[in-house]
């Protein structure tokens, strides 16, 4: 059976406020985007899928397992998060940095070995991040200090990717570039992973497998991009600010309704 990462009826409760209500989800393999305006409750269910937000409601599991209850070490070898603000020393040097991903593997005590060296090769060289790494963070600009914490999540080499606006300080060449990488890691033919991400960069998440349209904490639509009904969803909860045309390749893409009233 595939794995699966399912929330059944989570509910997030915020002070006097439910983020979230009874969202049911599954997601598999793949690349799947999770857009919807600001406030929406986009990080607080991407947190609660990870096991990291307490839950009013419901449950989340991954193949069986239940992330908020399962410990920590067990649960950081299944799945990666990266939150919006990473909290790391800008002391560190980056290839440091990417090193602390495999304490998921290692433990605090464990010696790295030539296959964490390789994984953080790897990770490093997937983001572009090799040419430079022994500066430390605090020299980097805000791009590449994404770069390399997205390359920690990827030296993890843990099957579940969960990334909170991956592409927020990135310039154009390099978000495109991400979106190529998780269509990779997405598809990779010998260990494909799901790549679940929080965007609000529309051009990007349109080229994910998979669109969810969250809105007020309700899941308003599930499908791919070139669905209908989600590219009519988009438009709703953007409140007709946009609309989803076909390029001249017939791929959809978000277009600004300016002159719309």
């Amino acid at each position: 059976m595939t794995p699966m990462l399912q929330a059944a009826g989570v509910r997030v409760r915020l002070g006097l406020r439910d983020v979230l209500e009874a969202v049911d989800l599954r997601v598999g393999t793949g690349w799947t985007a999770l857009v919807g305006p600001n406030g929406a409750g986009k990080s607080t269910l991407l947190r609660a899928l990870a096991g990291l937000q307490p839950l009013a409601a419901g449950r989340v599991t991954l193949d069986g397992l239940d992330l908020h209850a399962a410990r920590p070490a067990e649960r950081a070898r299944q799945l990666a998060w990266l939150a919006q603000q990473g909290d790391v020393t800008g002391e560190l040097t980056v290839r440091e940095t990417v090193e602390l991903g495999r304490i998921a593997r290692l433990g605090l005590l464990g010696t790295p070995g030539a296959p964490d060296r390789a994984a953080v090769d790897r990770a490093m060289a997937l983001t572009e991040c090799t040419p430079w790494q022994a500066r430390r963070l605090h020299e980097l600009s805000g791009g590449e200090r994404q770069r390399v914490l997205l390359a920690r999540v990827l030296a993890t080499e843990a099957r579940w990717l969960l990334l909170d606006e991956p592409t927020s300080h990135l310039d154009a060449p390099h978000q495109v570039a991400l979106a190529r990488l998780f269509r990779r890691l997405a598809r990779d033919p010998e260990q494909p992973r799901a790549v679940l991400t929080v965007l609000h960069d529309l051009p990007i998440a349109l080229q994910a497998d998979r669109l969810l349209v969250l809105v007020r904490g309700h899941l308003r639509a599930d499908g791919p991009p070139g669905d209908r009904g989600v590219q009519a969803a988009l438009a709703e909860v953007f409140d007709g600010a946009i609309r989803i045309e076909a390029d001249p390749q017939g791929h959809p893409r978000v277009a600004l309704a300016l002159n719309e009233e």
